[in-house]
């Protein structure tokens, strides 16, 4: 659980809540789409999902707060060059350092495409690795009964 919690904030809320904080503008309202596909180490196991997030400024704000104070991580560098996104972060989890690195190519204020690195020394639960490239758009509006944060998988 610790794990999928630090590589969730570490791959998805740094990158989009510093880049908000940074200087870029912030993203549209509303529900996003998010496709991702990510390739974990050792065995080059790869997986395939589309998740949508209800989004909102303040829920940015918050996965940003997250991000930046969340104990035993440390964010290395950030940097932002025209639409790009660059950020670097560190984290230790018991004896293992995460170590992530994200790009993050904004399109306007509706769509989004990231890649992130993370490897784990020692390995975390049987993983050294992975990479995760993750396509995120705005959709439209959030659908009647799904408010900011919440997250759903369709079919």
């Amino acid at each position: 659980m610790m794990k999928m919690l630090v590589y969730a904030i570490a791959v998805f809320a740094l990158p989009i809540g510093t880049a908000h904080a940074a200087s870029t503008p912030p993203l549209r309202e509303g529900l996003w789409q998010s496709h991702t596909q990510e390739i974990s180490s050792p065995g080059n196991k790869k997986t395939d999902s589309i998740s949508e997030i209800c989004r909102n400024h303040a829920i940015d704000e918050h996965a940003e707060s997250l991000a930046k104070n969340m104990k035993g991580c440390t964010p290395i560098s950030e940097n932002i060059e025209g639409d790009t996104l660059t950020a670097e972060m560190r984290c230790a989890v018991g004896k293992t350092v995460i170590d992530s690195k994200s790009v993050v190519t904004f399109q306007g204020d509706t769509a989004a495409h990231s890649e992130s690195h993370t490897t784990y020394t020692p390995g975390l639960a049987g993983m050294t690795g992975d990479v995760m490239i993750k396509d995120m758009k705005y959709v439209g509006s959030c659908p009647a009964g799904m408010k900011p944060g919440d997250v759903r998988y369709p079919k």
